[in-house]
Formats: C-alpha cells, sequence, structure tokens
C-alpha cells in the first residue's frame, strides 16, 4: 500500500465558474445538513440508523423530484454522493472515539456546515479530468485554470475544491505514492525541547527562534476587527471588512504553515533519530500563556515532524510528559532544576555539583537520553528478543516507580521513594553518571515529595498538574 499525499494548487475560474461553484457549494452543504438532520431525527425517534445507501436514494435521488429541491439536479451527483460519504466519515470517527477504537482527543458528532467560512465540495476520478492545456474539468462547473507549482507524481484519487474564508480558490488533489521515499541514513539524532521564548533548542544548544506571527500581525488584525464591527449588518462595506480580517487571518496561517513544514524538513534531513516531548496542547492552551501556545502551533509541527519521520525513514521518539527534563541535572541526574511558576523566569542554573546549566539545552540532553533508552526498548521488541533471551542486563522499574539498575547491589538500590541512587551506571541508563535516578508517576500518584527533613504534600488533580508541569518547562 502507498502513501497518499495531499497537493494543493491555486485555481482561477472564471465569473461564470464561479457561480456554479456556489451552486455546488450551497448544493453539497444543504445535502450534508439533511443527512445529519436525517439522523438526528431516527435516533429521536428510536428508529433504525439509516444506511449511506437509504440516505443517497431518499436526499439526492428522490428529493431531485420534489419542488422543494429540484435545484439540486443543477449540479454534479459526484459531489452530492461524496457529502453523504463525508457525513459517514464524521459519524464513524464519533462513533470510535466514544467506543475508545479511536486514539487521539475526543470527537464530538458531526455539526451543520455553515454559509459562510470555508467551503468545500469533492469530486471522486469520474467528476474530475486533468487536460492536456493545464486545466482541470470538474464536473459541472467546467475547465478551471490551475497555477501548477509542480508535477504530479501519480494520477489522483479525488479533487476537492475549495474557497477560503479570504474568497480565494484551490484545488486539493489526493495522490498515492508507491515508489521508496526514504533518505539516506545520517548519524545524528537530536532531542526537540519545545517553548515559548524559543521555538526549539536542538542538539549543540541550536536554537529555532520563535516567529511569533500572530503577535506580528495583531495590532493590524484588532484594527481591522474594529472596523468590521462598525458596519452595518447585511451592507456591502461590512462584506468588505469582513473580507479583509479574513485576508490577515489567511496571511498569518500562512506564513505559520510554511514555517513549520521548513522547520520539520530540515530537521529529519540532518537527523537520522528525532525525540520529542509529548504534549498536551489542549491543555496548555487553557493557562494563562494560551495566545501564545495557540501562535506557535506545536501540536501541527509535532505532527507534521511525525509524518515526515515516517514517510522519509527517520526514527521519531515521543517521551512521556512527566518527565522532568528541566528539573533534571544532565551531569549528576539529580532533581535540583528550577520547577513552579517562580521558576519560569530562570534561564540558567547552576546545580549542587557544580554543572552549570542552560535551562533548554539541559533539558533537551535529558530528552535525547531518555528518547534513546525508548527507542533501543522499541527496536528490541520489534526484533522479537527481551532482555532475559539476549541474557543482557536492562533497567526496570522499582516498587517506587524508580529506575532499579542491575549493576548496583540490594543496598544500593535502596533511596527515597522514586529515586534510586548510587554509581557504576550500566550503559542503557538515561541518566548519566551521578547519585540520582528520577522517575515521575502520573499526577493522581502524586503524594508525598521529601525535600531533606521535611515532607511536602504535592497531590494536585491531573488537569491542573498537566498545565503547571508543562508551563514550567517553556
Amino acid at each position: 500500500m502507498g502513501t497518499f499525499l495531499r497537493y494543493t494548487f491555486r485555481v482561477y475560474p472564471t465569473v461564470p465558474q464561479r457561480r456554479s461553484a456556489a451552486r455546488t457549494f450551497g448544493c453539497v452543504r444543504v445535502v450534508f445538513n439533511d443527512v445529519i438532520a436525517a439522523r438526528e431525527r431516527a435516533r429521536a425517534e428510536g428508529l433504525p440508523y439509516p444506511r449511506s445507501a437509504q440516505l443517497q436514494r431518499q436526499l439526492i435521488t428522490e428529493a431531485k423530484r420534489t419542488r422543494e429541491r429540484a435545484w439540486l439536479a443543477e449540479v454534479s451527483v459526484v459531489a452530492l454522493q461524496q457529502s453523504v460519504r463525508d457525513a459517514d466519515t464524521a459519524y464513524k470517527n464519533f462513533f470510535e472515539s466514544r467506543s475508545g477504537k479511536r486514539p487521539g482527543r475526543p470527537v464530538g458528532p458531526p455539526r451543520s456546515k455553515r454559509r459562510s467560512h470555508r467551503q468545500t465540495a469533492r469530486f471522486t476520478r469520474r467528476g474530475f479530468t486533468l487536460k492536456q492545456n493545464g486545466k482541470v474539468h470538474l464536473a459541472g462547473i467546467g475547465e478551471v485554470k490551475v497555477a501548477w507549482s509542480r508535477r504530479l507524481p501519480a494520477l489522483p484519487s479525488s479533487a476537492t475544491l475549495i474557497k477560503e474564508a479570504s474568497g480565494k480558490y484551490f484545488v486539493s488533489f489526493v495522490v498515492s505514492v508507491e515508489e521508496d521515499q526514504t533518505l539516506p541514513p545520517v548519524h545524528d539524532e537530536t532531542g526537540i525541547d519545545m517553548g515559548l521564548k524559543s521555538f526549539a533548542v536542538l542538539r549543540g544548544g541550536n536554537v529555532i527562534d520563535n516567529p511569533r506571527f500572530f503577535k506580528r500581525m495583531e495590532r493590524k488584525l484588532a484594527k481591522a476587527q474594529r472596523a468590521l464591527a462598525r458596519k452595518d449588518q447585511g451592507s456591502k462595506n461590512r462584506a468588505k471588512a469582513r473580507l479583509r480580517v479574513a485576508q490577515i487571518h489567511e496571511s498569518i496561517a500562512n506564513r505559520r504553515r510554511d514555517f513549520l513544514e521548513q522547520a520539520a524538513r530540515r530537521i529529519i534531513a540532518e537527523n537520522q533519530s528525532v525525540f520529542v516531548e509529548s504534549l498536551s496542547v489542549a491543555g496548555l492552551s487553557r493557562s494563562s500563556a494560551a495566545k501564545g501556545i495557540h501562535d506557535v502551533a506545536w501540536g501541527k509541527f509535532l505532527r507534521s515532524l511525525e509524518a515526515k519521520c515516517a514517510r522519509y525513514g527517520r526514527d521519531f521518539v515521543a517521551i512521556d510528559r512527566w518527565f522532568p527534563s528541566t528539573r533534571l541535572c544532565s551531569a549528576c541526574g539529580s532533581l535540583a532544576g528550577p520547577h513552579g511558576r517562580q521558576g519560569l523566569q530562570v534561564r540558567k542554573w547552576v546545580c549542587a555539583c557544580g554543572a552549570a546549566h542552560d535551562r533548554d539545552a539541559n533539558a533537551e540532553i535529558n530528552i535525547r537520553r531518555e528518547g534513546r533508552r525508548l527507542l533501543e526498548e522499541r527496536k528490541q521488541l520489534a526484533e522479537g528478543r527481551s532482555s532475559s533471551e539476549s541474557g543482557a542486563k536492562s533497567e526496570s522499574r522499582n516498587d517506587c516507580g524508580g529506575y532499579e539498575d542491575p549493576y548496583l547491589s540490594g543496598d544500593a538500590q535502596s533511596g527515597r521513594p522514586g529515586i534510586c541512587s548510587g554509581a557504576g551506571r550500566g550503559p542503557r541508563n538515561p541518566l548519566k553518571g551521578g547519585q540520582e535516578a528520577v522517575t515521575t508517576t502520573p499526577a493522581r500518584k502524586v503524594g508525598l515529595r521529601k525535600e531533606g527533613n521535611r515532607v511536602r504534600d504535592d497531590r494536585v488533580d491531573a488537569k491542573s498538574a498537566d498545565d503547571t508541569r508543562r508551563v514550567d518547562r517553556l
């Protein structure tokens, strides 16, 4: 099975073609909303779940013969059928998310499409044709001029006509690529410490600055929004003002997307293995730094990086979000780094062992070591080997949740809860030398923590711990 890629190009429909596209968008939107209404009505009345074939016959074929829906016959039936299939996909994602089959964040039920904002219409192979003159023929619309920026590697399986809120038109092709796209192997690897002051810190202290695209355009956007608020409802001036606001939003999104794609491509071109933190962006976006977190787009960057690693044959490892990468000293392994909200302003710190650390560079080292350990375990599982079968000693968790080093004696393993101390660590220990190895547990399991001769209560709920601990590492 090949890799499915999406190629998007700008198109320039003529005025009659724009009218036909508007009719197609409207009919697609009506059919999609009719599907949702039919299924909601069936659920309220206790009737069986309406199937796709039944809805296509009822909402497309039979609806065309009625006076209220006779205008559905003016557009291509391909786009209307795909609208029903899109609604099926939305319900399938919702049901699988409720049952636990779909990983990731919970997915809600499909919502009705609105007339404003982004409009789309999807065509299968029998609904579009690539012409020799460089145009694309869309069923019910005609031959549309395309601004080709690259060649398609294969014949597309589908084409989606898109009208953005800014009034621009695009066509998006889905292509299946069969050939191997693995990049030549390299010997470097890097951890990535994400932040707000700097977008990312890589191996060797290489820093990718945070461009802050939204912050740069915020004053211009606020001015355009105030102008929009002063316009009368339904007036042409309000439509022009709304278009101006949409253009500013589009400019911000395009710049951010281009930056993220180039950064991800450069990282995988220079490194064979990439180690990152698994961030809870949804939880962080509820904190006081929500605007900056949305602007930096960590989630989009990590998804793009993971997809490119899979496509080009690179190793991608996401370590646990509770791993104390900032607080952990990369020289001795002690938890001596800045923590809590009061430590957010601390960019450089000195450990008790005498090692001086930059906050982000130290976190990158810890992320890389932990990611390398997890990658080795993944490779062993993939090869069907275990530590006991190979006869090698490996680390395991002790009863308190800390690292249990097989190279140390039983007396050396004793220590505080969650911490196992001792020197002479084995080659697979994620900590370098040092006297303490530290692990973290979910917030629900966090209890009493010892600080010197005192015991501090750190029990917090999972949501607030998720937000506070991740902000601590920015």
